[in-house]
């Protein structure tokens, strides 16, 4: 499966895969996608609840990708002194070489933390600095078992077009049942049957205002009463 480095527009890099006709993250900006869908929209959104405040975050990922996700999310919870567990899956992970040629720690800085990131094994807990620490597991939702439960899920698949087969009731039942009561899932896609897949699994969903080059996006919330 070949992978290309492209730019988005906003200068940052992402990876496509054309026999797939998919990319990593938006043309539109790779780094301001992220920004808005995974870390305004659910991270930050979480830590301003006031039972969030004191307590280590758990996080999981679906689709560790170019690690941009957990990157900015290293960041942000430096930056807020904000204590994160993080999990992520990958089926097919980058190779050292492919991660190094990426322009993410150019833009923001921090190279050595997103050197760490790519660098650290696979199936062992990493710690990457005093607030972040990091599992990276080669495999896929589909075969992953979740070992504690999960405050915040993002959701970070290639579409349903591509990946028809992860974006089902099934699979948004799993992740529900991974997840503490009033846990966050964030995705950048808002179809109608990816909606009621994630209300048909539990979860109450709304629909956000999304990044450029995207109208909506979608929060789901696993609420108290439901089960």
């Amino acid at each position: 499966m070949k992978r290309e480095i492209i730019v988005t527009k906003d200068g940052s890099h992402t990876v496509a895969i054309p026999e797939m006709n998919v990319t990593y993250h938006s043309h539109h900006g790779a780094i301001q996608e992220s920004m808005h869908v995974f870390i305004e929209t659910g991270l930050v959104y979480l830590l301003s609840q006031p039972e969030q405040q004191k307590t280590q975050l758990r996080i999981f990922e679906m689709g560790f990708g170019t690690g941009l996700n957990a990157f900015l999310t290293a960041i942000e919870g430096e930056k807020r002194k904000a204590h994160i567990y993080y999990t992520a899956v990958e089926k097919y992970p980058l190779s050292v070489v492919e991660a190094n040629s990426l322009n993410y720690q150019l833009v923001l800085g921090q190279q050595d933390l997103f050197e760490r990131l790519h660098h650290c094994p696979w199936g062992v807990d990493h710690t990457i600095n005093k607030y972040f620490t990091l599992r990276k597991e080669q495999t896929d939702i589909l075969s992953f078992t979740a070992q504690e439960s999960f405050h915040l899920v993002y959701f970070d698949a290639f579409a349903p077009s591509a990946q028809p087969e992860l974006w089902t009731e099934d699979v948004f039942r799993k992740l529900f049942d991974i997840m503490v009561e009033g846990g966050v899932l964030v995705t950048y896609c808002s179809k109608g049957s990816v909606r009621r897949a994630m209300q048909a699994a539990g979860f109450v969903v709304t629909k956000l205002a999304g990044p450029p080059g995207k109208r909506e996006i979608v929060r789901a919330v696993k609420t108290p009463q439901r089960h």
